[in-house]
C-alpha cells in the first residue's frame, strides 16, 4: 500500500512537473516572440502570423460576403518627394511593403502581394485598430450605449478611479489628449509601449496595465499619442454595450459590411481585446471598412456610421489637434479627429495609421481609397521620413487615377519579389 501510494504521489509530481514545464515554455516563447517581433528576420513572419503566439478571439466573415468588382489600372512608375523623384518599385522594397490594394469608386484597380502575403492572409492593423474602435463607439453613441463624449471616463469604467484617468472627459481620450504620461518610443526597449507589450507576452490584464498610467498634464490641452487612451475606450465599450470588442465588431461591421475573411483580435489571458492595435485582417476587408468611409458612412445604401459622427471623427476642431508639426513633435505635420488622422494640407484626406506603415488612406472626393501594410524593421530611423514618403506616394496615386500623371507600373502582379 505504501509503495503504491509513493508511487501515485512520485508520477502525480511528475505530471504537475510537466505542465508547469509546458507552462512555462509557452510563456518564455511568446514573451520572446514578442521581444523580438520586429527583428529584420522575423518581423515579415510575425505581422502574418500573430494568433501563433498570442491569445485571439475569431471575427467570422459575413455570411453574405461582398467581393469587389476589377477593374485593372496602373500606378505612378516614380513619385516626387522633397524635389526628387522616387521609384516606386524601389519604394516598396526599402519599406518592405507587404501588399498594397487600391480602390477606385468602389472598385479594385490595384492589388499587389510581396514577402509571403496574399488575399487571404491576415495581417496585423497594429494603430489602424483605433479606427475601427473609433467606428464602434460612434454607432454605441448612436443607439444609446454611451451618452456624450463630455461624459467622464470613469462614469463607464470606475476602476480608473484615482488613476490618469480620472476626471478625464471621454472626447479628450479619443482626440489624445488626456494629459496621461506614456513613452511610445517603439526603438526604446523600455519605454511604456514596450513594457506594455511584455505585459501581453506574460499574460498580465490589459485593464491593469491601463490603470497604472498617471496623470502628466492638463487634458484638452495638447496632442500627445498615447495608444493606451484606446485600450481605454475599448473598456468604456463593453462596459457600456456589455458585449466583446469582437462580438460588437462582428455584430455592427463585419456581418453588415459583407467582410470576407474571419479576422481575429489579440487578447489578454482574461480575454480582453487589444484595442489599441491588435486586430488582423485581410487587405480587402481593410479596403470594405476604408470604403465606408469614404462613403460618408454609407454603405450599399445604410447609414452604418453616423453621419454627425462621421463628421467628427475626419475633423479636427480644436487648435491643439490641427495639422501643426507643434503638436505632433514629429516631423510630420499630422492633425487628429476621433482616433483618425488627417494630413496637412490636405482638403478632405484623412486615414487610419498603424506602426511599422500600416495605412488605409482614403480622399472622398476622389472616391479613392489605398490599403498599404509594411514589415518594415527600419521604420524606427525617422532619417527616412517614411510616412511623409507614404502621403507622397498616395496623393501620387490619386493624381494618376485622375488623369494628371503618366503611369506604368504593372498591376494586380502577385507574389513579388
Amino acid at each position: 500500500m505504501l509503495k503504491t501510494n509513493l508511487r501515485k504521489i512520485i508520477v502525480g509530481s511528475l505530471l504537475l512537473l510537466t505542465v508547469l514545464v509546458a507552462i512555462n515554455y509557452s510563456v518564455l516563447n511568446r514573451l520572446y516572440r514578442v521581444v523580438t517581433l520586429f527583428d529584420k528576420e522575423n518581423i515579415v513572419g510575425n505581422f502574418l502570423d500573430m494568433k501563433d503566439f498570442l491569445n485571439y478571439s475569431t471575427v467570422k466573415a459575413s455570411s453574405q460576403p461582398y467581393r469587389f468588382a476589377t477593374e485593372t489600372k496602373d500606378i505612378p512608375v516614380s513619385f516626387a518627394f522633397r524635389g526628387e523623384n522616387l521609384d516606386t518599385e524601389d519604394f516598396f522594397r526599402d519599406n518592405r511593403t507587404t501588399g498594397i490594394l487600391v480602390l477606385k469608386s468602389g472598385d479594385i484597380v490595384y492589388e499587389r502581394y510581396f514577402l509571403g502575403h496574399s488575399e487571404s492572409n491576415r495581417h496585423i492593423s497594429w494603430s489602424v485598430a483605433k479606427s475601427f474602435v473609433s467606428a464602434l463607439f460612434g454607432i454605441a453613441m448612436e443607439e444609446g450605449s454611451i451618452k456624450s463624449v463630455d461624459d467622464l471616463v470613469t462614469d463607464y469604467v470606475p476602476e480608473l478611479k484615482n488613476t490618469g484617468y480620472d476626471g478625464i472627459i471621454i472626447k479628450d481620450v479619443l482626440q489624445m489628449a488626456t494629459g496621461v504620461g506614456f513613452n511610445e518610443d517603439y526603438g526604446d526597449f523600455f519605454s511604456d509601449i514596450n513594457r506594455f507589450g511584455r505585459t501581453i507576452a506574460l499574460g498580465a490584464s490589459l485593464d491593469d496595465f491601463s490603470a497604472s498610467l498617471k496623470k502628466h498634464s492638463d487634458p484638452g490641452q495638447k496632442l500627445h499619442y498615447v495608444s493606451i487612451n484606446t485600450q481605454v475606450l475599448g473598456m468604456i465599450l463593453t462596459r457600456a454595450t456589455g458585449m466583446s470588442l469582437t462580438d460588437y465588431l462582428q455584430e455592427k461591421l463585419w456581418e453588415p459590411l459583407g467582410m470576407e475573411h474571419d479576422a481575429y483580435w489579440i487578447t489578454d489571458n482574461q480575454g480582453m481585446e487589444l484595442a489599441l492595435g491588435g486586430l488582423n485582417a485581410t487587405m480587402r476587408d481593410y479596403a470594405k471598412f476604408g470604403q465606408l468611409f469614404a462613403n460618408g458612412g454609407v454603405w450599399q445604401g445604410r447609414q452604418i456610421i453616423p453621419q454627425d459622427w462621421y463628421t467628427a471623427s475626419v475633423t479636427p476642431d480644436a487648435p491643439h489637434i490641427m495639422p501643426d508639426r507643434r503638436n505632433t513633435g514629429r516631423s510630420t505635420d499630422f492633425g487628429y479627429g476621433y482616433q483618425w488622422w488627417i494630413p496637412g494640407q490636405s482638403d478632405d484626406e484623412f486615414m487610419a495609421r498603424g506602426v511599422y506603415n500600416q495605412f488605409i488612406y482614403i480622399d472622398p472626393d476622389a472616391e479613392v481609397v489605398i490599403v498599404n501594410n509594411s514589415a518594415n524593421h527600419l521604420y524606427n530611423d525617422r532619417s527616412h521620413h517614411w510616412e511623409e514618403k507614404h502621403i507622397s506616394l498616395f496623393r501620387s496615386i490619386v493624381l494618376s487615377l485622375e488623369g494628371s500623371q503618366t503611369i506604368s507600373t504593372p498591376a494586380l502582379r502577385q507574389q513579388a519579389n
